[in-house]
């Protein structure tokens, strides 16, 4: 098991092997290393690898070591090339320019352009027309240009918004300042265009033009603007905080349940590897139950946050937060005591320095269980004997900071058998001016001059399943009423209708007919049941893309147009919106990847390898109570057994106690919490 872990992650000398290969391949060039990352091994070499290595069988024959580099050449960005470097051979196996392509969001980059916005006559000249307070400093904050068809995209192209700090205090919140300014700057950090930020909604509007609605003449900033300390979030920056909360401690006495072997995780019944890489973050691989075959692998695949403001230059605000800016890169140092309580394992993560050297990004994911309130309990009324199991999950988890959002993303696993994935978003509104008295019909005002535009945040959850072996399939199944018969001439009777997919396509929720998602494998029966052993998908219930189809948004991010997608495996389709997305014009999606299969035999997905993706999130129209720093919303999603095991798989959890548990009563006799039992008291009904 402890071998196994290599073949998730690339290890530090192979970085460093495979970015010396590179080196030589370009000896002149000095490459600008982006990636050094893992070619995930073709699941036709992994799949015997590891059925031997579950039957405690040694093999000589690994599968091949690859690693997929990405480096620019030039020092303008001109030149974006990628390699596949054998490891074992020490040679390139491909090596491709991604014409028309970009790199993930560099963050020195990205202060390079902060930078060349404020060392802009042009910009201090606008800036000077403000008229700021004297102790304003001004923020940059850089975003990728969302393509919106007004320039050529085969350049880089970054915009800056400007805002404002009044506090000589880092952590202060500019987000409560926005400023009348957003400049473009190019790949050669020049400021090619700088616009006067739109106010309030004209009758123009609903016909968005190019020009629509920028005006330029000076507007100095309105002092009216300027807030207290209720815009602020920091803890110096805030009254004393409230008193009322006492602390609470989780303690295992004994240590925790969960055992680790570099990446490799046993709990309870489950076993899995942990992967990481520089886009996705966390991943999980060859994840099993009592040694039965659940998922060969799971991950966020993509997250897309699109803005709906359609005033220029608004539209260009759509973040792909994977794919433009990775969610490896961006992950959160955990801290013991805040980010995860209780006994914390850390796993680290590695990614490339531009030089080509590793860098470490530690405690990247943490591990620890968590009581999750009770499992399953029932009372014999007769007796008044109560069995209680509480329920311990354990917890994989991984947050993440993109400019002003946070998010938690949490895989839970359960005694049952069940996997829940937790996404929590919190942080900052991104904010946009608003002149005082006007209103707008695309956000929130929060402070005054302060408005948090409308916006989504879409998630893609790839899930690779393997139930009891790699041939699965995806059965639709509703629950429908019966029509009055002489069968049901009662009119209350409802019976479940069920398909399977045959071919990869979209697929959309229907609450009203308890439309259920069931990946199932067809070729083991479950003996009990009849039917085929198979894994409910509990989705999050979520409104989908509300862009336009054709808009450069919808095509751009055509995972959106439906919740579920089912494909076929393909060994180089990770990713719902294409491998490249900064700038991207669409077209490289998966609905674009389904067409160009349509109804051939690769588009067969009955009975064979396949993918499930689901797509959910939230349509986000701030609250007043989201500010300054909003509190965390959550989206759950579900993958439960259905008809998998022969019973409820966490009926051999052990019985909840108090000698076990030692919960204290508060004020009064605590005498009868040494009780062992859960005996209840007769209240004398029966």
């Amino acid at each position: 098991m402890k071998n196994r872990v290599c073949y998730l992650l690339i290890q530090t000398d192979e970085s460093i092997q495979a970015a010396a290969i590179v080196r030589d391949e370009f000896p002149a060039q000095n490459p600008n290393f982006r990636v050094i990352t893992l070619k995930e091994p073709a699941k036709a070499e992994m799949i015997p690898f590891l059925d031997l290595e579950h039957r405690g069988e040694k093999t000589n024959k690994r599968p091949a070591r690859i690693a997929r580099v990405q480096v620019v050449l030039g020092e303008t960005a001109n030149k974006f090339v990628e390699l596949w470097v054998d490891l074992d051979q020490t040679c390139i196996l491909q090596k491709q320019e991604l014409l028309g392509k970009h790199p993930y969001i560099d963050s020195d980059y990205m202060q390079a352009v902060e930078k060349a916005c404020m060392q802009d006559p042009n910009v201090q000249q606008h800036i000077a027309n403000l008229q700021l307070p004297a102790n304003a400093c001004v923020i940059v904050e850089a975003w990728a240009y969302a393509t919106d068809g007004l320039n050529d995209m085969s350049k880089r192209i970054t915009m800056g918004w400007f805002y404002m700090r009044l506090v000589d205090d880092a952590d202060a919140n500019y987000y409560a300042y926005p400023l009348d300014l957003c400049a473009e700057v190019s790949e050669e950090l020049k400021v090619t265009k700088i616009y006067r930020l739109p106010s309030g909604p004209d009758d123009r509007i609903y016909e968005p033009r190019p020009d629509d609605p920028i005006h330029e003449e000076p507007k100095p900033f309105d002092r009216r603007k300027i807030h207290g300390a209720e815009t602020e979030y920091s803890p110096g920056l805030r009254p004393s905080p409230r008193t009322s909360t006492k602390p609470y401690q989780v303690i295992q006495p004994e240590g925790p349940s969960f055992t680790t072997h570099g990446n490799f995780v046993e709990w309870e019944k489950w076993t899995m590897h942990i992967g990481f890489n520089y886009r996705e973050g966390l991943t999980l691989h060859d994840v099993r139950y009592d040694n039965r075959s659940l998922f060969y692998r799971i991950s966020l695949a993509e997250m897309f946050v699109p803005y709906c403001d359609p005033r220029t230059p608004y539209p260009r605000k759509a973040a792909f937060d994977l794919g433009n800016d990775g969610a490896g890169i961006n992950a959160n140092n955990l801290r013991l005591g805040c980010d995860c309580l209780g006994h914390i394992k850390y796993f680290d993560g590695w990614h490339t320095t531009i030089t080509g050297d590793p860098v470490k990004l530690p405690n990247v994911v943490c591990c620890h269980e968590q009581d999750d309130g009770i499992l399953w309990k029932h009372t014999n009324f007769r007796t008044q004997n109560a069995v209680v199991t509480r329920s311990r999950i354990l917890v994989l988890q991984t947050i993440i900071t993109v400019s002003n959002y946070e998010y938690i993303f949490a895989f839970h696993f359960g005694q049952d058998a069940s996997i829940h994935y937790e996404v929590r978003a919190t942080g900052i509104l991104s904010t946009t001016p608003i002149d005082i008295g006007d209103k707008c019909p695309y956000g929130t005002i929060v402070a005054p001059g302060v408005l948090a535009s409308y916006h989504q945040h879409l998630f893609s959850l790839r899930i690779d399943p393997s139930l009891d072996g790699h041939n699965n399939s995806l059965q639709v199944e509703e629950t429908r009423p019966m029509p009055v018969n002489s069968y049901n001439t009662s009119g209350v009777g409802f019976m479940t209708h069920s398909s399977i997919i045959d071919h990869e396509r979209g697929l959309d929720l229907n609450f009203k007919k308890n439309r259920t998602f069931k990946i199932i494998n067809e070729n083991v029966i479950n003996p009990v049941t009849g039917t085929p052993v198979g894994f409910k998908l509990l989705p999050a219930y979520s409104q989908m893309l509300l862009a336009h189809p054709e808009s450069y948004h919808g095509k751009r991010s055509e995972f959106g147009a439906h919740a579920v997608w089912v494909t076929r495996y393909n060994d180089e389709e990770y990713f719902p919106s294409g491998r490249h997305t900064m700038q991207s014009s669409g077209g490289e999606g998966i609905a674009t990847a389904i067409q160009n299969r349509s109804w051939t035999e690769e588009s067969s997905v009955r009975n064979k390898d396949i993918v499930v993706w689901h797509t959910f999130g939230s349509t986000h129209n701030p609250r007043i109570e989201d500010w300054p720093v909003m509190p965390s919303e959550k989206m759950v999603v579900g993958l439960k057994p259905a008809n998998f095991f022969m019973g409820n798989p966490g009926l051999d959890v052990a019985v909840s106690t108090q000698e076990q548990n030692q919960s204290v009563l508060v004020e009064g006799d605590d005498s009868k919490s040494k009780s062992s039992c859960c005996k209840l008291e007769s209240l004398g009904f029966l």
